[in-house]
């Protein structure tokens, strides 16, 4: 029997890793199952690290938490949270964030959703590649003209200060929407040039919207006093730069389970991000925005991010060490994040796409991502061309190092395999 058609509803398609679980779930894989090495996965490890703090385990209610929470949050973690960024990043400014500074919501896409849908008609700049989720996200609201800037691999995906604003006064942009580090090439914006991308979006009136949800993951900071990057550091009065920050405890503080993300942004942005959540999502839970006021200090934010800096980097280390052995190649180091991005162009046929290589790859319960769905396309409006990263896989060291042993193994035999059939 054929499954009914509602016509009232759309096809709302499956994107990265949506559908690269969803595919190997149909050849049996389940969360946790250790039979599976999970490189498409979108999360860190979650167990403890050494040198982390210790791991919240569990979280005590209080019967007045059993109510809804405000919208924009508790006011005692929207105070946390400003308190870190001064503490972390504003050290002897005078313009300092306040608890109406942030807003709390349930998750990073409904921080990225809020925000999408308080924006106005405004053009609004998004790169090639980057997350996958940005999709969807740009083609929901109508009212906002979402304007593709391709980055060049030959470049290692490299854009200077001069080259964006070049797109936003040339092409009108009265916003732009980036991860930093970029999901999923690793390229970081840091130091004089993310000061200049802030000073840019000041002196032009655009919105600089910046998802740095993996700004703790930073590979090449060296011995710099605060090994991690915000672009809070660059901001000159915190209510007057249209500087829009999202963040939240899913990677930076590895508790992706508690879909629980912040937005720090001038007052008035917060006042119509929060009006948005109003009527989209309604706020996000209240126990949990209680736990989170212990750790969302500066102290716990350095040390989990010496950890995780310490632990992620061999990973990383070895993930892109094992796969150039195979053939695969990166036209960037990731800088920052938990992805490598890798092209396959060079294996035996039929490993030599992204498609081709996840196919084969799941067969051997190794799950990866196609570069394919990084090309962001809202409303498809390229369609009917070959992707530019048709030939791209996104690999995750997020996984603990024994599953990134185990899937380098497997690999090397289906690659072998294929080399020689």
């Amino acid at each position: 029997m054929s499954e009914p058609a509602f016509t009232a509803f759309r096809p709302v398609p499956r994107t990265g890793v949506i559908y690269v679980t969803t595919e190997a779930q149909r050849l049996g894989f389940r969360p946790g199952d250790r039979e599976w090495c999970n490189l498409g996965q979108g999360q860190p490890e979650t167990g403890p690290l050494p040198g982390a703090p210790r791991r919240v385990l569990s979280v005590t209610i209080d019967p007045d938490d059993q109510e809804y929470a405000p919208v924009p949050g508790l006011w005692e973690l929207r105070e946390a949270i400003a308190e870190m960024y001064n503490d972390l990043y504003r050290r002897g400014r005078g313009s300092r964030y306040s608890a109406e500074n942030v807003s709390v919501s349930g998750g990073g896409r409904v921080s990225l959703l809020r925000a999408a849908a308080a924006l106005g008609r405004v053009n609004l700049g998004h790169f090639l590649p980057d997350y996958t989720a940005y999709e969807e996200l740009l083609d929901v609201f109508r009212l906002f003209s979402p304007i593709p800037i391709l980055l060049d691999p030959s470049r290692g995906y490299a854009f200077t200060p001069d080259e964006l604003e070049r797109e936003v006064v040339g092409r009108g942009l009265g916003a732009v929407l980036a991860s930093n580090p970029c999901n999923p090439t690793g390229k970081v914006t840091s130091g004089a040039d993310l000061d200049r991308w802030v000073s840019l979006a000041r002196e032009n009136d655009c919105a600089l919207l910046l998802d740095e949800f993996y700004s703790h993951y930073l590979w090449n900071q060296g011995t710099h006093p605060c090994p991690m990057e915000s672009a809070a550091r660059y901001v000159d009065d915190v209510d007057r730069d249209p500087v829009v920050i999202f963040d939240g405890l899913t990677k930076n503080w590895r508790y992706p389970g508690w879909r629980l993300t912040w937005t720090v942004a001038p007052k008035a942005i917060i006042d119509a991000v929060a009006s948005a959540g109003s009527f989209l999502d309604g706020g996000g839970s209240r126990p949990l925005q209680r736990a989170a006021c212990e750790v969302v200090t500066s102290a716990w934010a350095r040390q989990e991010t010496a950890a995780i800096q310490q632990t992620f980097r061999a990973k990383r280390d070895l993930l892109v060490g094992g796969l150039e052995a195979l053939g695969v190649r990166f036209d960037r180091a990731p800088e920052g994040g938990f992805y490598g991005w890798g092209s396959v162009a060079a294996l035996p046929p039929p490993l030599h796409t992204g498609a081709g290589f996840f196919r084969a790859a799941l067969e051997r319960k190794v799950i990866t991502v196609p570069g394919e769905f990084f090309d962001v396309n809202p409303g498809k409006r390229r369609g009917g061309r070959a992707s530019r990263f048709r030939d791209h896989v996104r690999f995750s060291f997020g996984p603990e190092r024994a599953s990134l042993e185990t899937a380098l193994e497997r690999l090397r035999h289906m690659v072998a395999e294929a080399t020689t059939a």
